[in-house]
């Protein structure tokens, strides 16, 4: 697992030990998440739940996302963000949180631009955590999330409009935008 472009191209990633502890994301499926959002990371404010690893939040910064947070419930996988963080030389650019996703969710006064939803398999959060994070985007702003593919991805979630998918095999990429509330 490494970064694909941007300040820290080509730095390899840690990640924990076991296929049960974790599911990376391959670089097929992280280029093609990229090349959706590419001309939306450059400032942008980013959070990236289910952290893992914490290579997508990572791959936002080294493409110039202005800050990221990344949250994990796992103590362990929080480490292994932190020391990628290091050795990619991101960690000035980020806030790591050891605690439950939708605690998080339910509790921030944050607002995100770019916001990324990689859960365990089966455990069929997407939906919900689409309609928690839709206060916490800002107008024009990315869900983007990575399901297992026999999911059905919502349409719509508030203000966030369903707008493409791709599937790689046993993983479906869904995309999401905010778009700013109309009055007339």
């Amino acid at each position: 697992m490494r970064v694909i472009t941007g300040s820290a191209k080509g730095r390899k990633l840690e990640t924990l030990k076991g296929e049960d502890v974790i599911r990376p994301t391959s670089d097929k499926i992280k280029e093609s998440m990229f090349s959706a959002i590419q001309f939306y990371i450059a400032g942008a404010k980013v959070l990236d739940l289910f952290a893992g690893s914490g290579q997508l939040g990572i791959e936002a910064l080294s493409r110039d996302a202005s800050v990221c947070t990344f949250v994990d419930i796992s103590r362990e996988a929080c480490d292994v963000i932190k020391t990628n963080l290091k050795k990619t030389e991101l960690f000035d650019k980020a806030r790591v949180i050891t605690g439950d996703a939708e605690r998080y969710v339910t509790n921030t006064k944050d607002d995100y631009d770019i916001v990324f939803i990689d859960p365990p398999y089966g455990y069929g959060t997407v939906d919900k955590f689409l309609n928690l994070i839709e206060p916490h985007m800002t107008d024009n702003g990315f869900v983007v999330c990575e399901t297992e593919s026999n999911c059905e991805p919502v349409v719509q979630a508030g203000a966030l409009e369903f707008q493409k998918s791709y599937r790689h095999g046993k993983t479906m990429v869904w995309i999401y935008k905010k778009f700013p509330e109309v009055t007339i």
